[in-house]
This record gives C-alpha cells, structure tokens and sequence, in this order.
C-alpha cells in the first residue's frame, strides 16, 4: 500500500473497532540485558561516555532487537506500534554527545524497523493492516517551567531551540516512512506547541501531511499535567492542531487514569487514546500488575464508550498488549460528540464561552 493508502486504511479501522498501541519498551529492551558493547556496536566503539541505556540507538547498533520488538507487539495484537525513538532528538541525545548525523540516522532507521515489521504484518493478515507511529516524546529541557529554583525566568533552552529539535527529528521519521506522529509523554504543552509548529510548518512547505496523535501525562492525583494544566485546559491548548488522537499516558495506571480519560472523552471532538502504566511502581521501580489485571481496567473503560484506542506504557509486555486487545476486541469504538460552538481556551483552567 502507499502511505495515502495506508492513512485511508487507519482511519477506517478507527472507524470499525478500538485500536490498539503496543506497550513499553523500555522493560522489554532490559529484559535482553544488553552489554555496553551492545549499545555501541561498531560505529560508536570509541565514542565517549556511557552508551548504555541509551535505547533509542539500538535502532543503529541492534536492529534486530528492535525489528524482534515490533514483531512480537503485533504478534500480539497491537495495530500500531510506534518506533524506538522516544528520546531521538538533538537535545535530549545530547546528553550522550550525539551528533546531528547521528540522531537522524537514530530516526530514520528506527522509522524504516518499524515500516518493515508493519509491512510483514500486513501482508501476512491483509485483513488487520499494521501501522507505524512516529514516537515523539518529552525532552529533559523544558520551555514552560524554570531550570532554577532561585529565577523564575530561568530556561535551559528557547523555543526555536525546541522547534529546531522537533523539526529535525520530524522530517527524519516522515522519509523513513512512518504513518502517523505520535507526540507523547508530554509534561509540558508548549514544548508541544513547538512540535505541532515544526510539523504544521513542514506541511505548509510541502512535506505529506500525516494524521497527529497526542498524548499527555498527568503527574499525580491532582488531575494536572507536570506544567499544571487540567485535562480539559491541556486538549483546549492543543485542539487548533486538530489531532487525529488526543490521550494521556504513563505515570499512572489504568485505575487512577480513568477520571482523566474520561473528562477527554467528554470534551475532545475527536479519537481519545489512553495507555497506562501497568499500575504503579514497587519500592524496587518494578511494576506488579499482570497482564489480566491491565486488561480488566481497559475493558471497563471501553465498555462505558471512553475510548478508540488503547495500549500500554511502563511496564506493560507483549502479554499485557495480547489480554488488552482480546478484552476489547468485541467491544464497540467511542462515539466522537458533536459540541457546540464555543470559544475555549486555557491557562492552568480551561475556560469556556458559548454564543
């Protein structure tokens, strides 16, 4: 299929059915417990520092891991499952002293691992087509929030530093043959903004359009993303963008997420998506919750018509993703509400006016 094929097909199938996301990487990448010399391979032998822990440049060292990874996510049911590349900008790599080559070779090739796994699929069940999702996450450097508790007006970096990053990385993800952006884990909204502008931007200068899907994190019990922003306040920042999805993920779990994917579904005029955290960590930073236990929250959630699509974050295996997707497999997509037209913006607070 071509791309405009393939985006036809997405959102037909968001039509039919609640899609389903792969889960968490990370856990599955420690469960492989690589060496340095795994992480490294032979292009960055000699590079300084650690390279360990460094996930997103398996993409170049140990693509085989990562294509295995996208394998056994569809195997288990997932329809989309998005690309290692979480923290595969020039900012956040910088902390491992990447260069820009470097971190668009992480994009691009992370890009091509997942087109390929979603191409197999595809072929192999023509009837359940596979889709590649552009993973765009948070940065260690935030726009709306101060670096210095002593100067409120502290910034590590500015926006067009930001917008930069994202516009990097971006364009390495649309060449590499993605079907969707999937901006998530997102702490702070502007930094967000900065990626919507940078996509917006490429759009307007010829780049394909492809759908956008976003998602938020909120923190804690208060019901506010990391930059203090309600539910409701953070999708009224974000609307303009007009998303193919909008959701939350990480932090929580399904438990404590559901009066915030709810209050989305009430007020977001498109898709809502949610992937939790199997519940929260131990002492140890490990998570506890089985796969059935996942799927029992999510089941819930999609019979009482929260949501179109759905998956897991921190902690969540290829089995939790095989109980999600059997759970709801039967289950009916959320109806998308018809709001009236109003007049909605957002600081912290959403605020509303209708005519």
């Amino acid at each position: 299929m071509t791309r405009v094929e393939r985006i036809a097909a997405l959102h037909q199938a968001a039509k039919e059915r609640i899609l389903v996301l792969d889960g968490s990487w990370g856990v599955m990448i420690q469960r492989r417990e690589l060496s340095e010399d795994d992480f490294r391979g032979d292009r960055f032998a000699g590079h300084v520092g650690q390279m360990k822990g460094n996930n997103d440049i398996l993409c170049l060292t140990r693509p085989d891991v990562i294509a295995d990874l996208h394998d056994q996510y569809f195997a288990a049911g997932a329809d989309i499952s998005e690309t290692n590349t979480f923290s595969a900008t020039t900012i956040a790599q910088d902390d491992y002293h990447l260069d820009t080559q470097s971190v668009w070779d992480i994009n691009l090739e992370g890009a091509k691992l997942a087109r390929a796994s979603a191409d197999r699929w595809t072929e192999m069940e023509p009837h359940k087509p596979r889709f590649a999702a552009g993973s765009i996450g948070p940065l260690n450097k935030m726009l709306s929030m101060s670096s210095d508790v002593n100067d409120p007006g502290a910034r590590l970096v500015t926006f067009d530093q930001v917008y930069e990053a994202y516009r990097h990385q971006v364009r390495a993800l649309h060449e590499g043959g993605v079907d969707l952006y999937l901006i998530e884990t997102i702490t702070d909204t502007l930094n967000c903004k900065a990626c919507i502008k940078a996509i917006k931007d490429l759009e307007d200068e010829g780049l394909e359009p492809l759908p956008i899907w976003i998602s938020g994190t909120i923190t804690d019990r208060s019901g506010r993303t990391l930059s203090g922003q309600t539910a409701e306040a953070f999708w009224n920042s974000v609307r303009h963008a007009k998303p193919f999805a909008i959701g939350f993920n990480c932090a929580l779990g399904a438990d404590l997420m559901r009066p915030f994917i709810a209050e989305l579904s009430r007020v977001a005029d498109t898709l809502v998506a949610a992937y939790p955290n199997a519940g929260l960590p131990n002492a140890m930073g490990q998570y506890d919750e089985e796969p059935h236990q996942t799927a029992h929250f999510i089941e819930e959630w999609a019979a009482s018509g929260l949501v179109n699509i759905v998956g897991g974050c921190c902690g969540t295996t290829p089995e939790h993703i095989k109980h999600t997707a059997d759970a709801v497999s039967k289950l009916p997509t959320r109806e998308i509400p018809e709001r009236p037209v109003a007049m909605r913006l957002s600081g912290l607070e959403p605020f509303e006016m209708v005519a």
